[in-house]
Order: structure tokens, then C-alpha cells, then sequence
């Protein structure tokens, strides 16, 4: 294990995955006996990036996080979060998933952006770069039963996984260069404390009947709870092994759509005491495969409409093997759908 670290730096620091990141690092993965131990209590420096107007979201942490405010788009601000870190660990992960209104932003962050970083980090002199990644460069599975390895071809869904694929092959570049060590880590829909306002809008639908099931609603999915992808990230920054390799890391079996919204919907009802409809809206799979073609159309454009872009993908089976992240990384998902739901229904909801 790599655990001479100084300094851990992490970008994206306000994000839903980035504070479950801070999170693990400050307080440590009560599940996870590798990582029970915060390494916060080790004398390891932890600097998180954020933009100006993200300050506030990093306030409940104690005080001791070294925060630095900055846009990854802005090299001169990349070099500034970059100081006085020869040897440090680097936790990428900003990302654009759902951009405001146009393509570009997508390569803006997810491709250029992730350059400023490494170039940055390569002057700095920094030990290993941790770099998220996500299924999307991969694509849809061909069938249901089908799950994605670290071998499956590129196979872009849309401009974002495009941006996605071209930042991976960017990174490789850098890796061949031997001048900064990194891992690649792809990871589906995660789920989990420190989410956005906009799971409520989620779980409200399925609460109220108009959980959204396209096709069958038997594609499955891979999720990742919040604690088991952070877990799966520190552990790729801390594995001698590591260097060089990408990980799928997700939960330990991917869940149907019908499973995901009737655990949600159990749980409210019996748990949480939400009067639940016990209804679906139902639609069929041609409303998917009509959507991605608008989508399509829309994103040539050069524009983006999120919804569309989610509809689109609500019949598709994406699905990974974690098994060479739990061989080389010693990953183990302690937490599924249930208890993972359950924390993050409590969120929003008391019992």
C-alpha cells in the first residue's frame, strides 16, 4: 500500500462525489476495514478545489481542510492549487455530466480541463493522479445479461461519453510519459448522501406514482452507493499496483430498474411513512429509442436538453464487472441498494 502521501489534493471538492470523497478522507469508511481509519489522522494535508460560488457547500467540514478556490479551465489557477505539492496524491474528479444549455461544455471540462490539471500536476511534481472517469466512454450493453469489462472497446453514448473516451486517451498519453503516475476509474449512476436537491424531484415521482419505467423496466443497471466508489477511488491512489490500470468500480451486482423503484418505493412507504401510490408510469421502450434520436439531433446542434438526454437512456442496460478492482484493489462494496437507499431516503426524509 501506498501510504506515504504528505498531501492529497482533490478537485470537484463540492460536488455529490466529491464530499463523499472528503468525507472518507476526513472521517474514514466505517465498512471498509482497509480505510476505517481516516488518513486525515496520518498528517496527510488534504486540499480541496472548488469555484468561487461553491465555498459555502464545504462549510460542515471541520476546520483543517485546505480549500482553494479555483476553475479547472483556468491554468493559472490550476498551477495555484498545485503549490508546494511534490509527492502528493491527486483526486480528480470535476466533471460536466448535465451541461446548462450547450455540448461544449463538455470538452471545456471533462477534456481540456482535465489537461490543465495533469500538466499542473506533472510541474508540481505529484506522485499519482486518481482520475474519474464514468461508463459512458463504453456505451450501452449489447444485451441484458451482457456486463462491460476493462477490455470492452470504446463505444461512446452521446458527446458526454465522447469527452469522456478522449480525456481517458489523453490520460494513457500521459501515463506512457512516465512522468506522473495514474489510474483511470469508471464508475455508473451513483447514489447516496451529499445528493443534489434534484434526487428529491426522483424520489417524490416514485412516492406519488409516476416512477418512470421504460420498456419492461428488466435492463439493468450498475449503481454505486456513495461510500463503496470512494472506497474504490482511495484505494486506487494508495495501491502500489494501481499505476497505470483502470477499474470499473460500482456495487456488487447491477440492479434492475423495477428492483431499483421498488426498493424506493418499500422503503418510503414502510420506513419512512410516505403515503406512496404504489403506481408506475409506464412507457413503452420505442419512447427511449425516439428520445435518443431527438437527443441526438439536439446535441449536433451542438445543444443540450438534460431530460431528453435521461429519457433517452432509461431502457438501457449498463452494466460492469468490478472484479479486477476487488483482485488488484482489495475493493469490497459493503453496501447495496437497500441500506444504500435507506441512507440516502433519510436525506430528504425522517422516519
Amino acid at each position: 500500500m501506498k501510504t506515504e502521501y504528505k498531501k492529497i489534493l482533490v478537485t470537484g471538492s463540492a460536488g455529490w462525489l466529491g464530499k463523499g470523497v472528503l468525507n472518507a478522507l476526513l472521517h474514514g469508511i466505517p465498512e471498509c476495514e482497509t480505510l476505517r481509519e481516516p488518513l486525515s489522522n496520518t498528517d496527510v494535508a488534504i486540499r480541496a478545489l472548488v469555484l468561487p460560488h461553491e465555498i459555502d457547500e464545504l462549510n460542515f467540514f471541520e476546520d483543517g481542510l485546505d480549500i482553494c478556490v479555483g476553475d479547472v479551465t483556468n491554468v493559472d489557477d490550476c498551477k495555484k492549487f498545485f503549490e508546494d505539492s511534490e509527492g502528493a496524491l491527486l483526486i480528480h474528479l470535476v466533471g460536466i455530466i448535465h451541461p446548462k444549455s450547450r455540448v461544449k461544455e463538455f470538452f471545456d471540462v471533462n477534456l481540456d480541463g482535465t489537461k490543465n490539471i495533469l500538466k499542473s500536476a506533472v510541474d508540481a511534481g505529484v506522485k499519482r493522479a486518481v482520475i474519474m472517469s464514468s461508463n459512458s466512454p463504453i456505451g450501452c450493453n449489447p444485451y441484458s445479461q451482457h456486463q462491460f469489462d476493462e477490455d470492452s472497446p470504446y463505444n461512446p453514448y452521446m458527446n458526454y461519453g465522447y469527452s469522456k473516451q478522449l480525456m481517458e486517451e489523453y490520460v494513457k498519453g500521459v501515463q506512457k510519459s512516465e512522468k506522473i503516475e495514474t489510474v483511470i476509474i469508471r464508475a455508473p449512476w451513483f447514489y447516496g448522501p451529499f445528493q443534489p436537491e434534484r434526487q428529491l424531484e426522483f424520489f417524490e415521482m416514485i412516492r406519488d406514482g409516476k416512477g418512470p419505467i421504460v420498456g419492461s423496466g428488466e435492463n439493468r443497471r450498475s449503481m454505486a452507493y456513495i461510500d463503496n466508489l470512494a472506497q474504490g477511488i482511495i484505494l486506487a491512489g494508495i495501491t502500489d499496483a494501481a499505476n497505470g490500470e483502470v477499474y470499473w468500480v460500482a456495487d456488487k451486482t447491477p440492479y434492475t430498474m423495477n428492483e431499483v423503484i421498488d426498493t424506493i418505493e418499500r422503503l418510503l412507504d414502510k420506513e419512512f411513512k410516505q403515503d406512496c401510490k404504489f403506481k408506475r408510469l409506464k412507457l413503452p421502450g420505442i419512447v427511449s429509442e425516439i428520445a435518443f434520436w431527438i437527443d441526438k439531433s439536439i446535441q449536433g446542434l451542438g445543444l443540450y436538453h438534460q431530460k431528453m438526454h435521461v429519457l433517452s437512456e432509461m431502457n438501457k442496460t449498463i452494466s460492469c464487472s468490478i472484479e479486477k478492482a476487488e483482485r488488484e484493489l482489495g475493493y469490497k462494496p459493503m453496501i447495496a441498494l437497500e441500506e444504500g437507499m435507506r441512507r440516502s431516503l433519510s436525506s430528504f426524509f425522517k422516519k
